[in-house]
């Protein structure tokens, strides 16, 4: 029978090398050997999934497939020899290992690697936050030294190539056993990873390529910022190694609550006490708004709890020329102390007798001894 090596792998004939990998990976894991004891069944498909990542992975035997088929490699996969001998596809049986128990193995970046990102916490007043405003912090952060340029290396000299690891940043030992042969792979301790050393370390950063510096920048907050939400300035934090680029600076906003107004979103809502008078009668009245007060005519016989809407006069949107609106809920009070001319104006309002006595008496009666 001919072999579709494309099926066996479950990929297209136009998969990319990566979708090729990772699906090998993945049948490897689940037929392999250590994990499927006593399943001749298992340790075929283990056998197959290999041959058809041999001719898969490598373009020139792809494209033999391809064209002639796998009778272009006599049915064995062209160097596939079977067994569990030596690597599979390109890369060493620890990589499925490292996979099967979750190490996953770490990969050595030796060229310019990026700094580290700096978080900071700025606390806004409502009105900052609501209308945008300007801050200056002052912080700390590590800069590229100025005399070696972040190189480490001291003025007329330069890093060096690891004699250890070759500039690799790391250290390959090779162990044979029974399943075939398996690859260590460690950090060189010489360079730490990085693939160069310093002879001469530059005398201001002591080899480091960094050095600590105190500095003053200027925010731009704005309008229409929240509580919660965070500023990103690129470029502002710490340096990069090797020639990387500078990290990023992480603003997190708290902004302090408002004596009168709570913030939903863009919008913004109010309670406005109202006299009794005001509320049968109507009445134009000033609203406190954000920055000042704008006129309201309250309509006789609002109630109480009545929310009147003030378009616009909410959160500016952030980046956006629009404002949410201002929700005002009238809180109607009732007055307390009445004199007897106010009481008869609204006993003949309301059509309400005077009471001689008071249905209720707050007085407790004197209970007679026995």
């Amino acid at each position: 029978m001919s072999k579709d090596y494309y099926e066996t792998l479950g990929v297209d004939k136009g998969a990319t090398p990566d979708e090729i990998k990772s699906a090998y990976r993945k049948l490897a894991k689940k037929y392999h050997p250590d994990l499927n004891k006593d399943n001749a069944e298992a340790a075929q498909k283990f056998k197959e999934v290999n041959e058809a990542y041999q001719v898969l992975s490598d373009d020139q035997k792809r494209q033999q497939y391809d064209t002639y088929g796998p009778d272009a490699f006599n049915g064995q996969g062209g160097a596939y020899q079977g067994g569990f001998g030596g690597g599979f596809g390109g890369f060493d049986m620890g990589d499925i290992f490292d996979s099967f128990f979750g190490g996953g193995r770490q990969r050595q970046n030796t060229g310019p690697q990026r700094g580290a990102d700096m978080r900071i916490s700025l606390k806004l007043d409502f009105e900052e936050a609501a209308f945008g405003c300007k801050k200056e912090i002052n912080m700390s952060r590590h800069e590229k030294c100025p005399d070696c340029g972040g190189s480490g290396a001291a003025k007329g000299t330069s890093r060096k190539t690891c004699p250890n690891c070759g500039g690799t940043g790391q250290i390959r030992t090779q162990q044979n056993t029974i399943l075939g042969s398996f690859t260590n792979i460690t950090t060189c301790p010489r360079c730490n990873g990085e693939g160069t050393i310093v002879e001469t370390p530059c005398p201001t950063c002591k080899g480091r390529g960094n050095v600590p510096k105190q500095r003053k920048i200027s925010v731009n907050i704005p309008a229409g910022i929240d509580d919660g939400q965070i500023l990103t300035m690129h470029g502002e934090g710490e340096c990069g190694a090797r020639g990387g680029d500078y990290g990023d600076l992480k603003i997190y906003i708290s902004v302090r609550p408002h004596k009168l107004f709570v913030r939903e979103g863009y919008d913004l809502y109010e309670d406005m006490e109202i006299s009794m008078y005001q509320a049968a009668l109507g009445d134009d009245i000033e609203i406190p708004v954000l920055g000042g007060k704008v006129k309201y005519s309250i309509p006789e016989g609002t109630q109480p709890d009545t929310v009147f809407r003030l378009k616009g006069k909410g959160i500016k949107y952030l980046n956006r020329d629009r404002y949410g609106d201002l929700y005002v809920r009238t809180k109607v009070v009732i007055p307390k102390k009445l004199n007897e001319k106010q009481r008869q104006q609204l006993r003949d309002i309301g059509g309400i007798k005077k009471q001689d006595k008071p249905i209720f008496s707050k007085s407790k009666k004197n209970s007679k001894k026995k």
